[in-house]
C-alpha cells in the first residue's frame, strides 16, 4: 500500500524559508514522478511542483517558479519543497501526490495523482 507523509509545515515569516518533506512507502519510490499540491481556505486543490522519477525533469505553477524549490533523494525515498521567500499567498495545506502508473506527467491536474499525503499546514505570516 503506497503511503505518503507530509511533514515540515509550520508558521513562517513572509521572506524567510521552509522545507517541507515528504516520505513514500510502499512501493519502488524511485520508479515514480512526485507532485506538490495545495489548498488554501475555500480555494481549490491547486499544483505547485512535480519531479520525475529521476530527477532530471522539475516544472513550477507560475505563482511559485523562482521561489521554491522541488528535489528528491531516491536512497531516502523522500521528496522536499524548498520555500523561499513565501508570501501570505503561499500559506495553504500542502500535500505530497504520486500516480498510479509509472508514465511521468507535468499535468497540473490534481485528478491525474491517485496517492496522497495528509498534508501540512503552511502559515506564512506578513
Amino acid at each position: 500500500q503506497v503511503q505518503l507523509l507530509e511533514s515540515g509545515g509550520g508558521l513562517v515569516q513572509a521572506g524567510g524559508s521552509l522545507r517541507l518533506s515528504c516520505a513514500a512507502s510502499g512501493r519502488t519510490f524511485s520508479s515514480y514522478g512526485m507532485g506538490w499540491f495545495r489548498q488554501a481556505p475555500g480555494k481549490e486543490r491547486e499544483y505547485v511542483a512535480v519531479i520525475s522519477a529521476s530527477g532530471g525533469i522539475r516544472r513550477y505553477a507560475a505563482a511559485v517558479k523562482d521561489r521554491f524549490t522541488i528535489s528528491r533523494d531516491n536512497a531516502k525515498n523522500m521528496v522536499y519543497l524548498q520555500m523561499d521567500s513565501p508570501k501570505a499567498d503561499d500559506t495553504a495545506v500542502y500535500y505530497c501526490a504520486s500516480r498510479s502508473t509509472t508514465e511521468f506527467t507535468t499535468s497540473p491536474n490534481k485528478g491525474d495523482y491517485n496517492y496522497w499525503g495528509q498534508g501540512t499546514q503552511v502559515t506564512v505570516s506578513s
